[in-house]
């Protein structure tokens, strides 16, 4: 038959002239035997995307029964990704339809386009299927395994730690004091006000609490022994922990993060640096030596809200409260808070450090993994701290 032409003006009834008509993009169709040829011309860019739509819709159309499909590209002037996304779903519609439809005649740079655009994957999303009760278990089975795998990896990153602790204990030169120095200071001394804060507020929220449900029994007096205890084992470090995972763990993640999607930490490898001992153990030093001290201040921080509201609310005044406070406490009491905030602050720090350096390189990566080390540290700080209280109750510490 015939070569036809098939252009934008001839499927909506208006005739184009000049350059403009030359710049649209138009389809020549001629058929010989049970091959069809498809001469594509003019420019088939973003700013034609109406006559785009149309013109592959009139091409698709009148393509019959034809057995091959050829689209000849050779005639096209210009080709952005909106035209080559057209191309590419008309060739897997026609292939839907059972006919053998290929790309001839293309340039380099538009053969280059064609491949992104195929390899992108711009077709439609597989439906998936209807949901049934094996997915719960497939969704429990694979939260068990990333669970075990990121158990393993802080196992095995914990075990970096160790030797790099161990080889600047050896070389004590390569220890970088100014970076601990550094640290301490945000960690520690920055932390501080925001610690003793929330934890006056949330000594002087239990003491009100006890005196309102001990004053029932009319032992409104032995608030003085719940805030002490409780302050002293649990309260100070297990508030400062969580406190110190959102603050400095999310910190911890981001600035090593951010280094790893920079390749800071690869230019550190090329170097001959370590960048377990140069960023990670400088960090988690810090925290061992800054949450004992701030875990006290939390603690003093929270006998000073206690007493406060006892006086106010409960009138026990303040040499009552001391007096009382000094009868009931001992040593043991403030070592347990003690003893358990340097676990604690290993396990922040590990956690933190191993999520920053899993980032990739997207700053989606960075906001998943952040979000991740807070919540896995704060988890990890409560499971540790009940462990603790389940050791010191069996050796009645």
């Amino acid at each position: 038959m015939p070569a036809s032409e098939l252009g934008a003006h001839d499927l909506d009834g208006r005739g184009l002239h000049g350059a403009s008509a030359e710049r649209e993009p138009r389809a020549e169709i001629g058929e010989a035997g049970d091959e069809l040829r498809a001469r594509l011309s003019g420019r088939w860019t973003v700013e034609h995307a109406g006559a785009v739509e149309r013109t592959m819709a009139a091409l698709t159309n009148s393509v019959g029964d034809a057995g091959r499909v050829l689209l000849d590209l050779s005639g096209i002037d210009r080709l952005d990704t909106l035209g080559a996304w057209v191309l590419d779903r008309t060739r897997h519609e026609l292939g839907e339809r059972g006919l053998a439809a290929d790309f001839v005649g293309a340039r380099a740079e538009h053969n280059i386009l064609l491949n992104e655009v195929a390899y992108r994957g711009f077709q439609g999303a597989p439906v998936k299927d209807t949901w049934n009760v094996v997915d719960i278990f497939v969704d429990i089975g694979k939260t068990m395994v990333e669970a075990w795998k990121d158990l393993v990896r802080g196992v095995s990153f914990l075990g970096e730690l160790v030797m790099a602790m161990l080889r600047l204990l050896v070389r004590p030169s390569r220890f970088r004091l100014p970076a601990l120095i550094n640290q301490l200071e945000l960690i520690c001394f920055r932390g501080v006000p925001i610690i003793v804060l929330i934890s006056f507020l949330v000594g002087a929220i239990v003491a009100q609490q006890g005196i309102v449900q001990l004053q029932r029994f009319g032992a409104q007096a032995f608030v003085v022994n719940l805030s002490g205890i409780l302050s002293l084992r649990e309260l100070g470090v297990l508030l400062t922990s969580i406190m110190i995972a959102g603050r400095s763990g999310s910190a911890f993640t981001a600035e090593i993060g951010s280094m790893k999607m920079r390749e800071e930490i690869d230019a550190l490898r090329v170097m001959g640096l370590d960048p377990i001992e140069v960023l990670i153990v400088p960090r988690v030093l810090a925290l061992m030596i800054g949450l004992p001290i701030l875990a006290f201040l939390a603690a003093m921080a929270a006998l000073l809200g206690s007493g406060v509201v006892a006086w106010i609310y409960g009138d026990i005044p303040p040499d009552v409260f001391l007096a009382r406070l000094k009868s009931t406490i001992d040593l043991r009491t403030f070592l347990v808070g003690i003893i358990k905030a340097p676990f604690m602050a290993i396990v922040i720090g590990v956690i933190a450090s191993n999520e920053g350096m899993a980032v990739q390189g997207s700053a989606e990566s960075l906001g998943r993994h952040v979000t991740a080390s807070v919540v896995k540290s704060i988890f990890m700080v409560i499971v540790l701290d009940g462990f603790f209280a389940i050791f010191f109750a069996a050796i009645k510490f």
